[in-house]
Parts: C-alpha cells; structure tokens; sequence
C-alpha cells in the first residue's frame, strides 16, 4: 500500500488509510452502501483468497485505486473462508448519518475477527471449542517458566496454568488453540499448527497486565482472582484480555470469572498419545470413527462440546470423577411414574434437550450485543420449557445430590421469559435493521407508527370522501407521487369550489394540486413512519438487551447446567444400550479390566472378543507377543481408552473394571517419518521412547508397540530389551509391552512384576485363523508367513520364505552385527539376552565336527534345489536321498 500521505488523497481515501493504519496486518473491510470493499495491497491479497474480481476504479493520489469487495448480506461465508485460512479481519462500518454528514461518512472499525477470537453462530464449529490463547516465557536466572492463558470468547469460559518449558506442546495441544498470541520478541518454536499474532512486548509486562486483569474483575489486587502464585500466567492473562477487547471493542462483560488450571488436575497426554488413541480425530486426520463420534448422540451443540472437553481432560480426583458417575447411575435408575410411559424416562429427557437451542453462545452474543433477534426467539421458546424440565426431573429422579446441584441452575427468573414472551415477535425478522422484531403491544408508539406507515390507504379514503362531501367537488381525488408527496387534486373547471385552507403546491395544463394543514400533518407522519419504526424499534431493542444482560451469568450458568445434563445422558444412554459397567475406582495405580472391549471398534464389527487386563504393584508389566492383525493393538489401545472412560466419569465397556490412579498415558504405537524434520521412523520410535522415559511414574499407563523395529535385529533386540528393564526397574509403570521379539519372554524370568500373555491364533486348512483371545503365556510362533500368505503375497514368494525360514533355524543364529562405537564384551548396566542359547534349534557349543560336516553337505543340496522345476516322482526321490544322507554314521 502507498505512504499514506494524506494530503495527495481524496478525502474518502483519507479516512479510508487512517482506517487502515489502525487495522494494521488485519484485511480492512470497509462498509461502502450494500458492499465491503477492499483497497490497494488488501484487495490483492483479498482477490486472491477469495477469487474476487480485482478491479481499478478512480483515481486517488494520481493513481488508479485497486479495489475488490463482497457483498455485506453474505460477508459471513467470505469471513468464514478467510478465518480457515488463518487469516484476521477488521469489520469497518458507517456510523454516521449520509443525511447530515458533510464529506464521508463517518466510519468506525466495530470489530476485529481473527481465528480465536469467533462468536458468531455462522463462523463457529457446533460441536467444537474454539479457544485463544497466549503464551509468556518468563526467566530467572537461568531458569524458565512459561504461563499460558487460554479463554473461549464464545461462552467466556477464561483459564490459565503454568508449566515447565518441555511441557509447552503437550499443554497447547490439550487446549487446541485456533490463534496464539505472543510477544514480538518470542522466539520459541510451537509444533502446534495454530496462526500466530504478535503483539508488542510491553502487553506482558506485568504491572500493566495486572492492572488490566484488576480494571476488568474489578479488583484491587490479582491475589484475590487465585493468581498470587503464577506470575508468568498473570503476564499471558493480562495480554489475552488486552487483544480480545481490542477485537470486540467492547468490555467483555461475560468473561467474569478466571480458573487456574493446576498441573495434577488432569491425565496428562502428550500429542502422539492423542493421536495414536484417536479421541476426536483419527490417525488420518479424519473426523470418524474416534471416541467422540462414537459416543456424541447429545441433543445440543453445547452438550457435545462438553462431552469432547471431557474426553481431553480426564481427571485425577476421583471426588469429581465419582460426581459425574453418580449422575449417570441416577439417570439409568428413575423413580417409578404413577402413569404408563410408552417411553423410557433418559429417552424422554433427551428429547427434551433436542428442544433447547445452544444457551451457552446465545448468552455471549447478549453480553456482546451481537444477538439475532430469532435466537433470542429461541431463548424465548426454551425458557417457556425450563419449568416443566424441572418438573420432570425433579419426579423422576428424585434421587442424587449431582442431579440436584444441576436442576437447581435451570431456575432463572420467570421475568426473563415473561419479557421475552411479551417482546420478540412470534417469527421475528432475521435482522433488526428489517423491522419486525419486536411484537404488537409491546410498545404503543412503535405500533402506531406502524399503523401510519402501513395503513395509509384508508386514511386517505376517509379524507377524499370527507373533502368531497365538504366541497361539493364529486371529482376531487387524492393522489400521491414521489415528487410532491401526497395532494389533493381538482379539476381547472372546479377550482372556484375550493375551500381557503386549501394551499396550492402545483399547477397542470387541465388541474390544480392543493395540500391541506391536516393533509401535510398526515404526510409528514406518514412518509417519515418508517424511518421513524425502524429507529424507535433498534432502540427499545437495545432497551431490551440491556435488560438481558443484567441476566446473561445466569443464562449461561443455566446453559452450562443444561450441558452437563445433556453430556451425562448421552454417556448413560450409551452405557445402557452398549451393555457398559459402572467402573470402580481407587487411589493406587493398578488396572483390572474383566471382559474389557474396544468402545469404537465393537461397534464396527459382528462380534467382538472381550478380553482381560490386570495390573497393579506386583504385575506392572504385560509383554505381549503373537502375530501381526492378532489384534496386539487394539488390546492395548482398548486398556487405555476405558482407563481415560473412567477418568472422565463415564461408564466403561467390560463386564467389571477397578481403575486407579493414573497420572498420565504414554503410547508408543507405530510411527512415520518426519521428513521436514529429518527424522527417520527409528529416530521417531526413540524420540517417543526416551520421553516416556523420562517423564512416566509408577502411576502412569505405558503402551509400547514394537519398539526397536527400525534398525538390525541385535540392535533392535538390546533396545527392547534395556527400554523394557528400565521401565519395570526404574520407572515402575504400568506397561502394556507388545514385541515380536520372543527373547524378551525371557524377561519375567529375571524381573518377577512383568507377565507374558499373547494373542492366541491357530492353523486352518484354509490359513491362520486370527482368535483374538488373549491367553497366558508367551506365543508359540509368529505365524508372519501365513499373515503373509493372507495378505496377497505371490505363491512363490510364500514358498521362498518358507525355505528361507527353514535355514535360518536350522543355522540358529544370525551373523552378528559389528559396532564400530562399542566394545566386544556388550553393556555393563544391562546384560544383552543370549538369543542362542534360548533358540529351539540352536547349535550346542560341543558338536562334533562330523556332524557339522554332514549338516552343510545336507544345506548345500537343499540350496540347490529348486522344487519348483521338480516333478511328484523327483521330489520323492530326492526325499529318501536326503533321509538317507541325514542318518548318523
């Protein structure tokens, strides 16, 4: 865009490049009649986003003026587009009279949309958060802290927490962000994928974050918001409030409250753990089947949101864990009714809630006073039904402190649905600036200016016959143009009959106009009583919304109670349709799952085998072994996925399960490449092993699927094994450790809190039958070459490998690999497993030289053979000659 130098510019583009100064990076959307136009390097970048037509029109500081626009009936799809871009928006509109104003009208940037900061209902995901945060480092000495603030600007839901730098990922991932805001200075890379915004340091300053935390919360000191012991939080809280407000231009009167989020609130999962167990977006990046697919049958938007919340943030405390489960056994035990239902009492109080229109962000939009008159339509309309839910729940269960504390949020004041009733129009307009909205008899004034400007008809009737009968004129008529307004109009050969109040306004070849004082009194309420409407109605509907916001912390403690009933339904509906259990829960960490299920997969397939899990002090680890598609992990997945269920109070798929205390779940299953980053699968495998290395506790749950895997079998073999060890020995944590390297079986034999199971399979005529039954014991063999065979591979690769696999046991080792960096005599910490000594064919150390002799002869015939070339007689042939060569001299 050109150096603003105003002076050169015309006075449109004057306003419009202060405008601009002020929007800074943000697209500048200026209001200009029914569009929003974009100017200079902003339709540019605008054209090109939205394939707009970039157009040149005018001339402006001796220049043509590249523009490009949208129409303002539907900026919202055009904003919806830019914001999934990543990109912000700075709404600019007329507030000044054209009327009366001299030179441009005088405009106003009323808003600034970004990807965190969305409340409108058409930009927003129904069933999704859409949070912003900010992020502060703070330092001393050498060491660091890093606060972090979060809010969701659609309900005012306001957070913070501090943590360790290493834990910076795994805490955004949790909150998911849309926008980062950050300082100028920062220089730390996120691996969240989240548009930054960057605002000048001094925001985190902290007396100037304080004072803006205490003019909000009207406080005298952060002490008393719970911020006492998180300074670098406070910076971030304070700068967050600072670039929301700025957005909204507005006080965000429904952001007031503000939580500290404190780290042993939560299970901790890191991002690959969220990944791999596929809560709300599978490996692929799909939105299905997840967890929050499977189970999300809320009947509100608001309802499902919380239901995913709770799915990212399973608690510890197993006082709040118990609340939500206590609600759910209520829900599933209602008291019995005096009449016949057809229905079941949970059917019936969903199908209530389907009713209930999404509270939580209509109460926002009211705080902001940004609401759409049919949603407070809808307001209306569920606060007419909030009684007879109460009722309904107050019979039917009786029972239950939890549903209790909830019913007791659904009683607002019956004046709001009194008011609302009396105000809003049975179907108001979509707009307020289309009339419409409020309802007759609600205000006298409106509905007799309503009255003029629509029914003018019949006033002008009464008043032609009333001047004829007077005058005595039988063609007297009255008339109305665009031009003069409203006349009376009389024939030239009748103008002497004319009464003297009668003012002549025009004069015809064949007539004459005349206007009345009662005429020009009429005419200037009526043509002025649409404009007058329309302005006496935006403003008693800003009466009106003034009112509501006196009510929008309990609307929204009501949406929020309305939620949890919504959520907590939905999990015991689930629970009884689905056959799930009530888990038990203690304070040590152990799992014991009976008859556990996967709670996705077991509603993909015809019949799902159910399995037992058990762990706890003296059995810390499971080593599972058996063969690729056995179902390795889907067992471990489904250990991890009811043990999060619990956390989140939810009932759990099994016939009977004990969670305890767990701190956080580790996954370490399958893995990519990362070749942006220059990581192999192997680097990627060890990058994940060494932070649950690190990071996990004897409360935490470990999964680890095939560790090792991605270099030489030596290699991957010690790894496994030491990664293995160091997990019982040092870390002690519940691990499900799933390898197809059968020497690690060896491993309960050395350290006795680690149990073998596998996954059972057998042999068919027709291939390897998957039994999915997990058994003690390691497994037998990893049938790889049927798994193979079933895959597809060729008949004759199938029949190499056999032979291949036949050599290799026969011959018991492998060449060892060298290590150029290592000693000969292996590590000290760990002992590196003996392979030979635990294989079924190795050769013992004392063999005669004879028979060694007589063993590769035997090899090198068989290498030269090719069955494939051989016929049914030579095959037997050469049988018998081998028999007969492999007999002892």
């Amino acid at each position: 865009m050109p150096h603003p130098d105003l002076a050169n510019h015309t006075p449109m583009m004057r306003q419009y490049l202060k405008l601009k100064a002020e929007a800074g990076d943000h697209l500048l959307f200026y209001r200009m009649g029914d569009f929003y136009e974009l100017f200079y390097e902003d339709a540019e970048r605008g054209a090109r986003l939205l394939n707009l037509t970039l157009a040149k029109r005018g001339m402006s500081n001796g220049a043509p003026v590249p523009m490009a626009g949208v129409p303002f009936h539907s900026v919202e799809g055009y904003l919806a587009r830019l914001v999934a871009l990543g990109e912000s928006v700075a709404i600019c509109e007329q507030i000044g009279d054209p009327a009366t104003s001299k030179g441009p009208v005088e405009r106003k940037i009323v808003r600034i949309v970004t990807p965190g900061t969305l409340t409108d209902d058409a930009l927003l995901p129904s069933k999704a958060d859409r949070m912003i945060a900010a992020v502060w480092v703070q330092r001393k000495g050498r060491s660091e802290r890093c606060g972090l603030a979060w809010m969701n600007v659609a309900n005012g839901d306001f957070r913070v927490t501090e943590c360790a730098p290493d834990m910076l990922d795994t805490e955004l991932h949790r909150i998911d962000p849309a926008e980062v805001v950050c300082a100028e200075s920062a220089r730390q890379n996120l691996s969240i994928h989240a548009p930054l915004s960057r605002v000048p340091d001094w925001h985190f300053e902290p007396d100037g974050a304080q004072h803006t935390l205490q003019t909000h919360f009207k406080v005298d000191s952060v002490q008393g918001l719970g911020l006492g012991d998180v300074p670098a939080a406070t910076c971030a809280a304070g700068a967050l409030l600072r670039y929301v407000s700025r957005t909204q231009s507005q006080t965000l009167e429904h952001v007031h409250g503000i939580h500290v989020d404190h780290g042993g609130d939560y299970v901790v999962l890191d991002p690959v753990s969220r990944r791999n167990l596929e809560l709300t977006e599978t490996i692929s990046g799909e939105d299905g089947p997840t967890l929050f697919s499977t189970l999300d049958r809320c009947a509100t938007p608001m309802g499902s949101r919380l239901l995913r919340r709770w799915l990212h943030h399973p608690l510890r405390s197993n006082a709040a864990v118990l609340e939500r489960q206590q609600v759910i056994t209520t829900l599933l035990s209602p008291a019995p009714s005096s009449g016949l239902d057809a229905e079941e009492p949970l059917d019936m109080l969903r199908r209530s809630l389907a009713r209930v229109p999404d509270l939580e962000r209509i109460a926002t939009r009211i705080s902001l006073r940004s609401v759409r008159p049919r949603e407070l339509a809808s307001l209306r309309d569920s606060l007419q039904l909030l009684p007879e839910l109460c009722s309904f729940l107050a019979e039917r269960y009786m029972e239950g402190q939890g549903l209790h504390t909830l019913r007791a949020d659904l009683e607002l004041d019956p004046d709001i649905a009194a008011l609302l009733a009396q105000a809003i129009a049975e179907e108001p307009a979509q707009q307020i600036r289309d009339g419409g909205v409020l309802a007759s008899g609600y205000d006298a004034e409106l509905d007799e200016l309503r009255r003029l400007a629509s029914d003018s008809g019949e006033f002008l009737m009464e008043l032609e016959a009333r001047e004829r009968e007077r005058t005595g004129i039988p063609n007297l008529r009255v008339e109305y143009n665009r031009v003069h307004g409203f006349f009376i109009e009389v024939s030239r050969g009748q103008a002497d009959k004319v009464p003297d109040d009668y003012r002549r306004r025009q004069t015809l070849k064949n007539s004459e106009r005349y206007i009345t004082p009662e005429l020009k009194s009429w005419e200037d309420k009526v043509l002025s009583a649409q404009e007058r409407s329309l302005a006496r109605e935006k403003w008693l509907f800003e009466q009106l919304l003034d009112t509501l916001a006196g009510h929008a912390v309990a609307i929204s403690r009501c949406a929020a109670a309305l939620a949890q009933i919504d959520a907590l339904a939905t999990l015991a509906a689930h629970a009884r349709d689905n056959d799930w259990v009530a888990p038990e829960l203690t304070d040590m960490p152990e799992i014991a799952i009976e008859a556990g299920r996967h709670p996705v997969v077991e509603r993909s397939i015809e019949r799902f085998t159910p399995n037992d899990c058990t762990m706890g002090p003296t059995r810390r680890m499971l080593l599972i072994t058996g063969p690729n598609m056995g179902g390795k992990s889907t067992y471990m997945r489904q250990t991890a996925l009811i043990a999060l269920l619990a956390r989140t109070g939810s009932f759990v798929p099994a016939k009977a399960a004990r969670i305890g205390s767990i701190d956080r779940i580790f996954t370490r299953i399958g893995a990519g490449d990362d070749l942006a980053g220059g990581r192999s699968t192997f680097m990627m495998e060890m990058t994940e092993a060494a932070g649950i290395l690190q990071a996990s506790t004897a409360h935490s749950l470990v999964l680890m699927d095939e560790i090792g895997r991605g270099t030489s079998t030596y290699d991957g073999l010690a790894l496994a094994w030491a990664i293995a060890h160091r997990l019982l020995s040092h870390n002690q944590a519940l691990t499900l450790f799933a390898t197809h390297y059968f020497e690690l079986t060896r491993l309960p034999s050395e350290v006795p809190t680690a149990a073998n199971v596998h996954l059972a399979a057998a042999e068919s005529p027709s291939g390897i039958v998957f039994l999915h039954e997990v058994r003690p014991g390691p497994a037998s063999r990893s049938y790889g070459i049927q798994v193979a065979q079933r895959a597809g591979v060729p008949a004759p690769v199938i029949r190499h490998a056999s032979r291949e696999l036949a050599r290799l046991e026969a011959l018991g080792v492998a060449t060892p690999q060298l290590d150029l960096f290592g000693s000969a005599t292996g590590t000290e910490d760990t002992p590196a497993p003996d392979i030979a000594a635990d294989h079924e064919y190795a050769v013992e150390p004392g063999t005669a030289s004879q028979e060694l002799d007589q063993a590769r002869a035997l090899l090198a015939a068989l290498r030269e053979l090719d069955p494939d070339q051989l016929t049914p007689r030579e095959a037997l042939d050469v049988l018998y000659e081998l028999h007969a060569n492999a007999r002892p001299q």
